[in-house]
């Protein structure tokens, strides 16, 4: 089976790239147990400083996996999902997203999670799950957080998409620059990251994420298990399917 995420660890950064080309990155079992097994690998690499997600292809991340959640349903999905995102923000290591692709659904838990996103000002968000019959129960526990309680609930609720510089301004993306400028800024932000020590990077994000986690601990469980219902009912599955359907 090929794999679906790359690990390349260079000049004390660690770069996880998703690759999933075929279903536009999306959060399959594969691809995130890939995942969570990269940015493991990164995390206790004594050499790295930083690690940096990023996509191949022109989408960043389109969201769960549609066709497993109406086959398999999301029980093991979401808990994984909530896993992901936990795991992200307890990284010892500065976690960078860069953006130069769509990002739908359950994509932005990565981006919700992560510590510095640049983003190109072309990327556009959506939150999809209320036109599926679904909310976005798991990844919440990463963007209420981040998000203003406007701007969540403006995007939650209508599912429209929204753009860079919106998610800047939202609180959910750090930077929005010219799509040329993309590859600068993230060059410079991991420049400046390496100046950084282990135990202070280590500390500093530990000191940023301690609500987060806490938070994240205490309802994560009851989260995942909505969101699994959801998936599950009779409303849900068969606007997936239709979904689908209209995509073949």
């Amino acid at each position: 089976m090929a794999e679906l995420v790359h690990l390349t660890v260079s000049d004390a950064v660690a770069t996880v790239t998703l690759d999933s080309e075929h279903n536009r990155n999306a959060l399959s079992r594969q691809l995130v147990s890939e995942l969570a097994a990269h940015l493991a690998t990164a995390d206790a690499d004594a050499a790295v400083r930083a690690i940096l997600v990023r996509s191949a292809g022109r989408v960043f991340c389109s969201g769960a996996d549609l066709t497993e959640a109406t086959g398999e349903g999301m029980a093991e999905g979401a808990q994984a999902l909530v896993a992901m995102q936990r795991q992200i923000m307890a990284a010892e290591k500065p976690v960078v997203v860069e953006l130069n692709g769509p990002v739908r659904a359950g994509g932005l838990g990565i981006v919700g999670a992560a510590d510095i996103v640049v983003a190109a000002e072309s990327v556009t968000f959506q939150l999809t799950e209320v036109r599926l019959g679904l909310a976005p129960y798991v990844i919440a526990l990463s963007l209420l957080p981040r998000l203003t309680p406007r701007a969540a609930a403006d995007t939650f609720l209508t599912g429209r998409p929204f753009g860079a510089t919106d998610a800047q301004t939202y609180g959910l993306v750090t930077r929005a620059v010219a799509d040329e400028a993309v590859a600068g800024v993230v060059a410079t932000t991991l420049d400046e990251l390496r100046q950084g020590s282990p135990q202070g990077l280590r500390e500093s994000k530990r000191l940023l994420n301690r609500a987060l986690i806490a938070n994240l601990d205490e309802v994560g469980e009851e989260f995942a298990a909505s969101s699994a219902e959801l998936f599950a009912s009779d409303e849900a599955r068969a606007a997936m399917m239709a979904f689908l359907a209209r995509k073949k």
